[in-house]
C-alpha cells in the first residue's frame, strides 16, 4: 500500500512539472528560512551556557535610586564586593572580581603589540570553564605578578617554545610570569579576553577599587549546590547599606544567572525589561509565520489543481476507497514534496550559510553529530508535511463522486472563504512585515543621522598612554602646527560614551537629603573645540584662566537639576573642591541613544591620566592628519604602536545590533512576499479555471481584455485591502512597543503604512496580472468547447 501511494505521487509529480516545481520551490524557501532562524535562535540561547557549573554561577547587580531619576541598574560594583560576600555568606563558595576589557601593550624581547584583555581575582578560573592547557587554574592567579594567555598569544609571542614560566612586559612597566595558556575562548561566550593578570596588579596600579563608594569591577559568585539563589539574593540586597553603615544608602544588591546575562540585560525602574530575547522571540515568531505562509501557499496551489484530482478521487471512490485511504494518499504526497523541499532547503542553507554568518556576525555550522539537530529537520519536515497537506487531503477526499463524475464541481461558499481567509492571512502578515521593516529602517537612519550635539565627523581618537601621559602638552602643541589638524584635545572618556558618575556635587541651596548623580569626566584646554560643542553661556577653559583647575563647565540638564537661575559664575563643589561654573554647553549625547540625557559636569585634569588624545582634522584632510598623528606619536612615545579610531565608525558599532536586524528584518519580509505570491499565484489560477465558461461567454458579448483582467483581479485587491485593515493595527502596536525603548525614536506616521498597503497592492496585481491577462486572451471558442 506505501509502495503503491509513492508510486503515484512521485507520478504526480513528473505528470504536473510546473505545480511541483513552484510546490517544492515555496515550501523549500520557507524552510530554509525557518532552519536559518532556528540555527541563529539555537546559538543564541547557547550563549555563555557551555560552563560545567553554569546553574551555580551568578552575576552580582545594583539597583541604585537617585533623586528625581528612574532606578537604575548597572552590573558595576565595589572592587572589594567578591571577598567581602564570600567571606560573610556560606552559601558562596567561591567569588571572583573581573574588569571591563581593556588594551594593553604586551612585549617580548623585539615582539610587541596591543592585546585585549581583563584583570580578575583569584577564583576566577575555578568558577567559568576556560580550560587551561598548561598551569593549574586554582592558583594560576594567585600570584600579584601573574598572567594567563591564549593559546594565540602564546604562539605569537614564544613560537617554538613552552610558554608557561616565561616573563611578559606589560605596557613597559612591570614583568609578569605566565602562569597558564588558555584554550581558545568558545565562540558563544560573552566574556572576551586574550590574557588575564592577576587581580592584586589592578588593586595596586587602582586605590580606590578598595573603598565601598566606588564602583567599576564586575562580580561573580559560584553558588554552593544546596544553596537557594533566591534566598541569597534577598539576603545580599542590602549588605552595602550594612558595610557602610548608611542606612539611607540608596543601592541594593541582587543576583542575575550568568547566562542570562546575554539575552535578559535591559531593566528598567529596576525591574528585568528584555534584551535580546526580545528578538529570539521576534524572529521565531517569523520563522514560524514565514514556514505557514510557506504551507498555505502550498494548499491554494493544491486547490487550484482540485479540479484535475476530483475525477481520480471520484473514480477512486467508485471502485471502493475509504476516505480515510485518500487522505492517508494525499497526506503522503505532501510529505514527499515535503522532504524533496527539506533536500534543496539544505543546499541553500549550506549555500547561504556563509553569508548570513557574516550578517549576523556569527559562526553558524550544520551540527550534523548533534541527534537534536536531526530531530529539528525531521519534525521541521513533518509539521511542514501535515500542515500544508491537511486541508487539501480534507477537502479532496470528502468529494462527492456523483457530482464530480459528472464533470461539474462547485465549492461551497465555506470552502471559497477558507481560502480567501488564507490569502488574507498571508497579506497580513506581509503588509505588516513591510511596514516593520520600513519603522526599523526609519529608526536606524534616525540615530545614524540624528544630531549628537558635537560633531562626529573628521573626529579621531588614541590612547593617551606610555610617554604621552608626561608629555602631553608639549605633544599637543607640536601636533597643532601640524598638517591636516584643526584642533587637540585630551579627556578622561572617549567621545561616545563618559562611563564614570558620582554623587559628590553640591551648590548652594542644594537639598542634602537628596542624592543625584551627575556623570563626569575630566578634559584638557581645547576639548569643547575639539567635540565641536555649541557653548550656551559663558566661556571654555583658558589657559588664561589659572583658577579653571578649580572650575566648572556643565550641560543644560545639569543646570536644570543645580537649578540656578544664571548658573555662570556660581559656586559649585565637586569631589570636596570648590570652584564656579565658567560655562553651560547645549545638550549632547554621552551615552547611547537608548538613553536620555543626563547631567554632566566636565573639570580640568591637574595631572597626568589614562584617557584618550581627541584629534579634530581639517576636511578633507583626512590622510594628512594622520600621517601628522603618526609621525608625532612615534617621536613621543616609540614603544607603542600607533592605533586610532574614527568616531563615525565607532558610532555605527554601537547600534550594530539593531543594523544586522534591519537588514534581516529586510531580507525576511522580501521571503514571506515572494512566498505569498506564490500562493496567489496559485489561487489566481484556480479562479481564472473555475471561470473559464464565464470568461468565454463575456468575450462573446464584447467584453475587452481590460474589462476581463479588471474582473479577476478586483477580488483578489479586495482581498488585500482587507489584509490591511487586519494588520495595520497590529504592526502599529508591534513597532510601537519596540521604539519604546529607544529614548530618542522616530514618530509612527500614516505614510508608512500607506506605502506597505499600497506596495502589497502593486505586488499582488503583478502577480495576479499574470494569469489574469492569459485567462483574457484565450480564444472563447476553445474555453467553451472545454466546457
Amino acid at each position: 500500500m506505501l509502495t503503491n501511494y509513492l508510486k503515484i505521487a512521485w507520478r504526480n509529480l513528473l505528470r504536473n512539472k510546473t505545480f511541483s516545481l513552484i510546490n517544492i520551490l515555496g515550501l523549500a524557501l520557507g524552510m530554509a528560512c525557518s532552519l536559518l532562524i532556528l540555527l541563529w535562535v539555537q546559538d543564541e540561547l547557547s550563549m555563555d551556557r557551555f560552563h560545567a557549573n553554569d546553574d551555580r554561577i551568578f552575576r552580582v547587580m545594583e539597583n541604585q535610586a537617585w533623586a528625581g531619576q528612574d532606578i537604575g541598574t548597572t552590573p558595576s560594583t565595589p572592587g572589594i564586593l567578591a571577598e567581602s560576600l564570600k567571606k560573610d555568606f556560606p552559601e558562596i563558595e567561591k567569588a571572583a572580581m573581573m574588569t571591563w576589557e581593556g588594551n594593553m601593550l604586551l612585549t617580548v624581547g623585539n615582539t610587541f603589540g596591543k592585546e585585549k584583555g581583563r584583570y580578575a581575582s583569584g577564583d576566577f578560573l575555578s568558577i567559568f570553564s576556560f580550560p587551561l592547557l598548561q598551569g593549574d587554574f586554582r592558583t594560576a592567579l594567585a600570584r600579584p605578578d601573574a598572567i594567563v594567555i591564549s593559546e594565540k598569544l602564546a604562539h605569537k609571542y614564544f613560537p617554538g617554545q613552552d610558554a608557561l614560566g616565561k616573563t611578559i612586559r606589560v605596557d613597559n612597566t612591570d614583568d609578569l610570569m605566565v602562569t597558564g595558556v588558555m584554550a581558545e575562548l568558545p565562540e558563544n561566550n560573552t566574556l572576551k579576553f586574550d590574557y588575564l593578570i592577576s587581580w592584586e596588579r589592578f588593586v595596586k596600579l587602582n586605590p580606590w577599587v578598595k573603598e565601598w563608594g566606588n564602583n567599576g569591577p564586575r562580580a561573580f559568585v559560584l553558588m554552593s549546590a544546596k544553596a537557594n539563589p533566591e534566598k541569597v539574593s534577598a539576603k545580599i540586597r542590602d549588605y552595602i547599606k550594612q558595610k557602610t553603615n548608611q542606612q539611607t544608602n540608596n543601592i541594593e544588591l541582587f543576583l542575575q544567572k550568568n547566562s542570562d546575562g546575554y539575552l535578559h540585560s535591559n531593566f528598567k525602574n529596576g525591574q528585568l525589561n528584555g534584551g535580546r530575547i526580545e528578538y529570539v522571540r521576534m524572529f521565531v515568531v517569523v520563522a514560524i509565520f514565514i514556514l505557514i505562509i510557506a504551507c498555505i501557499n502550498f494548499m491554494n496551489l493544491a486547490t487550484a489543481r482540485s479540479v484535475k484530482r476530483a475525477k481520480e478521487v471520484g473514480v477512486r471512490k467508485v471502485v471502493g476507497a475509504m476516505r480515510q485511504s485518500l487522505m492517508a494518499q494525499f497526506v503522503g504526497e505532501s510529505l514527499l514534496i515535503s522532504f524533496l523541499a527539506l533536500f534543496v532547503a539544505v543546499v541553500v542553507v549550506a549555500l547561504m550559510l556563509p553569508m548570513f554568518n557574516e550578517l549576523t556576525e556569527k559562526h553558524l555550522t550544520f551540527r550534523l553529530k548533534d541527534p537534536t539537530f536531526w530531530l529539528i529537520l525531521l519534525g521541521l519536515t513533518l509539521v511542514t508535511g501535515l500542515l500544508s497537506g491537511s486541508y487539501p487531503a480534507l477537502f479532496l477526499s470528502s468529494l462527492r463522486p456523483v457530482v464530480v463524475l459528472k464533470g461539474v464541481l462547485k465549492f461551497k461558499p465555506s470552502a471559497r472563504f477558507f481560502r480567501k481567509g488564507l490569502v488574507v492571512f498571508q497579506f497580513s502578515l506581509s503588509i505588516m512585515l513591510i511596514a516593520g521593516m520600513i519603522i526599523i529602517y526609519r529608526q536606524i537612519r534616525y540615530i545614524q543621522t540624528k544630531n549628537l550635539g558635537f560633531d562626529k565627523e573628521n573626529l579621531v581618537y588614541m590612547p593617551l598612554e606610555g610617554e604621552l601621559k608626561k608629555n602631553y602638552e608639549t605633544f599637543r602643541n607640536e601636533l597643532k602646527t601640524q598638517p591636516g589638524i584643526q584642533e587637540i584635545s585630551a579627556s578622561w572618556s572617549d567621545p561616545l560614551e563618559v562611563g564614570s558618575s558620582t554623587i559628590g556635587v553640591t551648590w548652594r541651596g542644594k537639598d542634602t537629603t537628596q542624592r543625584i548623580l551627575f556623570n563626569q569626566t575630566a578634559v584638557h584646554y581645547g576639548y569643547l573645540k575639539a567635540m565641536n560643542i555649541r557653548l550656551k553661556e559663558g566661556r571654555d577653559f583658558s589657559p588664561a584662566y589659572t583658577t579653571d583647575t578649580t572650575n566648572y563647565i556643565i550641560n543644560e540638564a545639569a543646570a536644570r537639576k543645580i537649578g540656578y537661575k544664571n548658573p555662570v559664575g556660581q559656586e559649585l563643589t565637586f569631589w570636596g573642591r570648590k570652584g564656579v561654573i565658567v560655562g553651560v554647553v547645549k545638550d549632547y549625547h554621552i551615552n547611547s541613544l537608548h538613553v536620555a540625557i543626563d547631567p554632566l559636569i566636565l573639570h580640568m585634569q591637574r595631572k597626568e591620566f589614562d584617557g584618550v588624545v581627541l584629534a579634530r582634522t581639517q576636511p578633507g584632510q583626512t590622510r594628512e592628519a594622520l600621517a601628522s598623528l603618526e609621525k608625532t606619536f612615534q617621536k613621543f612615545n616609540p614603544r607603542y604602536p600607533f592605533e586610532y579610531k574614527f568616531t563615525d565608525q565607532e558610532f555605527g558599532t554601537y547600534y550594530k545590533s539593531e543594523n544586522i536586524i534591519s537588514k534581516l528584518a529586510n531580507y525576511f519580509a522580501f521571503l514571506a512576499i515572494f512566498i505569498s505570491c506564490l500562493g496567489l499565484f496559485g489561487l489566481a489560477a484556480f479562479t481564472a479555471e473555475q471561470r473559464t465558461k464565464e470568461i468565454g461567454i463575456r468575450k462573446v458579448l464584447g467584453a475587452s481584455v481590460t474589462n476581463i483582467v479588471l474582473m479577476l483581479s478586483k477580488d483578489f485587491l479586495l482581498l488585500v485591502l482587507l489584509s490591511s485593515v487586519v494588520a495595520l493595527p497590529v504592526a502599529w502596536w508591534t513597532m510601537r512597543s519596540w521604539l519604546e525603548k529607544y529614548a530618542n525614536r522616530i514618530d509612527i506616521e500614516w505614510w508608512m503604512f500607506a506605502v506597505a498597503v499600497v506596495a502589497s497592492l502593486f505586488i499582488a496585481l503583478f502577480t495576479i496580472s499574470f494569469q489574469s491577462v492569459k485567462a483574457a486572451l484565450m480564444n472563447p471558442v476553445k474555453s467553451l468547447k472545454t466546457e
